[in-house]
């Protein structure tokens, strides 16, 4: 399983559509396998983020606001989309492998 969170700095970026950044994190039976990759788009665009996510055949999204035409390409394309996330997105991956990450969640920090 991948998960793509939308980030940055070290939080989970409040806007779906102002992203310039994504960290890719591969998974497996709950433990990351290897060194999640942070990617540096060119710009922020929605539409190029739907398609990293389909192109690396990324399983749950992890993010801010997203726009409901966007939440519903991803879900019609069966990726799960875990939105309205505030805090550091480390701990968001982390409850995301534990399968306790809902949306909506504040995090510390």
């Amino acid at each position: 399983m991948k998960i793509l969170i939308t980030i940055s700095k070290n939080h989970v970026e409040p806007r779906f559509d102002l992203t310039n950044e994504v960290v890719i994190a591969r998974a497996r039976n709950g433990q990351i396998l290897g060194e999640p990759r942070i990617i540096l788009l060119p710009g922020a665009s929605s539409e190029e983020i739907c398609a990293l996510v389909i192109k690396e055949d990324v399983s749950v999204v992890i993010c801010g606001g997203i726009e409901e035409v966007h939440y519903q390409y991803l879900t019609w394309k069966k990726v799960k989309v875990v939105d309205s996330i505030i805090g550091p997105y480390e701990q968001a991956l982390n409850l995301a492998l534990s399968d306790k990450l809902e949306p909506g969640t504040i995090l510390p920090g």
